[in-house]
């Protein structure tokens, strides 16, 4: 029996490139997106990546509008993707934009809503929360995200005590991977396929 897996995510689930300047419109090839390795990996499980750049976990953006809030737009997708077996969450990144001006505990705080909201929509599915690499501030995203990457060196061990408090998985991806020096956000292939080959395992061992 095939079980399924949603992956909610932004800009690096949807497969954007280091971006060389901020009109690039690039994305990594299918089977090079970290979503496309993970399904790889794992045979029996249908694979769906749901991947907007730009998406924040609960704020609107007040520069390219209210449909980048995580939370307002994933019932909608919890309910058109269901049943679910499993939901992972990796996001966080775009909160740190100087226009949210965001402590790195409130994008834990953020992150964690999303979980509240699985358990609400969706109590069967099994929730695996993936916190963000640091970034770099760096590139022609640098000023964008100003002030961020001080806060998302602290992500890994927010996000570990967000998903104890709320019964979830688990993991950390600046263990596993880290962003591209070009613009500090984005990943190259070799990362993805990092990153997609280990969400794997960790899936295959929990939810075997």
């Amino acid at each position: 029996m095939t079980r399924t897996l949603l992956v909610y995510g932004d800009s690096n689930t949807h497969g954007t490139p280091p971006m060389p300047h901020l009109d690039f419109q690039g994305r990594h090839a299918p089977g090079d997106r970290w979503p496309d390795v993970m399904a790889a990996g794992l045979p029996g499980w249908a694979v769906i990546a749901e991947g907007l750049p730009g998406r924040t976990t609960v704020h609107d953006d007040p520069l390219e509008g209210a449909h980048m809030n995580g939370l307002s737009v994933l019932p909608a997708l919890l309910h058109s993707h269901k049943p679910l077996d499993l939901v992972i969450v990796k996001l966080g990144t775009n909160d740190l934009k100087a226009r949210y001006n965001l402590p790195a505990q409130d994008v834990a705080f953020g992150a964690g809503k999303l979980v509240e909201c699985i358990r609400w929509h969706q109590p069967q599915a099994g929730i695996l929360l993936v916190a963000p690499p640091p970034i770099r501030e760096t590139g022609c995203l640098a000023e964008m995200f100003g002030g961020g990457a001080a806060k998302s060196a602290r992500f890994g061990a927010l996000y570990a005590a967000e998903a104890a408090r709320q019964g979830a998985a688990f993991l950390n991806a600046g263990s596993l991977i880290a962003v591209d020096p070009l613009d500090g956000i984005h990943y190259d292939t070799t990362a993805h396929h990092m990153l997609g080959e280990a969400v794997a395992d960790f899936v295959r061992a929990l939810w075997p």
